[in-house]
């Protein structure tokens, strides 16, 4: 199965992905230094692609950094994301060793994003679908970026989705229906620890039309 020449992961290349994540997390939060790359690598993680890692601990986000667009192999993309989720996010101090038994690590190996050809609002909502659909909004020199699955964690429909991803871009809610204003969606496969250090479950996955 592919989506617009971009290869879908499999559990285990999925799997994979998180494992060597977490690797870089604890590496980079333990030494200082990435650890080195994997001397086999599967050809997925050899094609151009975007990722995000996500940290998180029971009481929320603990680091989220990425790279969207396909700019870059996809292992370069995760071990730069990691990196930076763990000591680099501007919204929390970097992560102590201490924290590490307590985190789970998420990868989402992202499709490259696309405008949205619409003017009208309404049509702008229809092209969206929740929880199949990430977003970036760019504005001026400004941008956001939310993951598909942000508005399914926080139970928003469609417009609240829009309407924070204007505000993560720094603009006011509603300013995606400025035509000065570009809307972009992309798609996700989301794979994640289910405990620290735990089994590897996919979350989500692109839809077929990206």
């Amino acid at each position: 199965m592919a989506t617009r020449g971009f290869a879908t992961l499999d559990p285990a290349q999925g799997s994979w992905g998180v494992s060597h994540a977490r690797s870089v997390v604890d590496a980079v939060v333990e030494t200082g230094s990435l650890p080195p790359v994997p001397s086999t690598v599967d050809p997925v993680f050899e094609a151009d692609r975007g990722a995000f890692v996500t940290l998180e601990k029971a009481t929320g986000l603990r680091g989220c950094i990425g790279r969207p667009e396909p700019e870059q192999t996809a292992i370069r993309a995760i071990r730069e994301a990691a990196q930076g989720a763990a000591t680099e996010d501007p919204r929390f101090p970097p992560v102590g060793p201490s924290e590490l038994e307590a985190i789970t690590v998420e990868v989402s190996v992202l499709t490259a994003p696309r405008p949205i050809e619409a003017s009208e609002a309404q049509a702008i909502m229809e092209a969206v679908t929740v929880g199949e659909h990430g977003l970036i909004l760019r504005g001026g020199n400004r941008s956001g970026l939310l993951l598909p699955q942000v508005p399914v964690e926080q139970g928003w429909g469609v417009e609240t989705f829009l309407d924070h991803a204007c505000q993560k871009a720094g603009l006011s809610p509603g300013a995606w229906r400025d035509q000065e204003v570009s809307v972009e969606r992309f798609s996700a496969q989301v794979f994640a620890e289910v405990e620290p250090y735990g089994p590897v479950e996919e979350e989500s996955r692109p839809g077929s039309e990206q």
